[in-house]
């Protein structure tokens, strides 16, 4: 399972990564056409404790960096909230696809017999690499992908299902 583990995580996260740029590009775009301000679709949120399109795009970012780095047996990095900006978006998403690109199915050693310690508010789980990706990973970054897009639809940007889920070429 240990390139299976690679298989269903770095790849995966890239490739939505680089589907969630376009919608932020469509949504730039769209948004210059109409005459609306980028930073009312960057501050946007479902409901007011839900969190913004900003930080919808950092939890995505780092659901994968973390993501990689757990079950490659590192320790997750930290990142700061500090995007203000369209530009700063796609940044964020190309920085975490660059840290991404440095992890390959070997470097995911004897990853399934491991074990990943997840704090999740003020709980602590213990489980295994294969639990962390299936149960946590994967759901978490595809939750704050989706509701980045379902930000942009509730804000009158024109998008689909075929954007969201990308071409089948690539």
């Amino acid at each position: 399972m240990t390139t299976s583990l690679y298989l269903f995580s770095v790849p995966v996260f890239r490739r939505h990564l680089a589907i969630l740029a376009k919608l932020l590009e469509s949504a730039e775009r769209q948004a210059k056409d109409r005459g609306i301000d980028p930073e009312a679709l960057i501050t946007a949120r479902l409901f007011p404790d839900m969190f913004p399109l900003a930080k919808q795009v950092r939890a995505a970012c780092d659901t994968a960096r973390r993501a990689a780095a757990r079950l490659s047996g590192k320790e997750p990095s930290d990142s700061q909230d500090t995007d203000k900006t369209f530009a700063d978006l796609y940044k964020r998403i190309r920085d975490t696809v660059e840290h991404l690109q440095k992890h390959s199915p070997d470097g995911f050693p004897d990853s399934d017999d491991r074990k990943v310690n997840l704090a999740i508010g003020p709980n602590a789980v213990t489980i295994t690499t294969r639990e962390y990706l299936i149960r946590f990973a994967l759901p978490n970054f595809y939750f704050h992908v989706t509701t980045a897009y379902d930000i942009l639809r509730h804000n009158g940007i024109a998008l689909g299902k075929r954007d969201f889920l990308g071409s089948m070429d690539d």
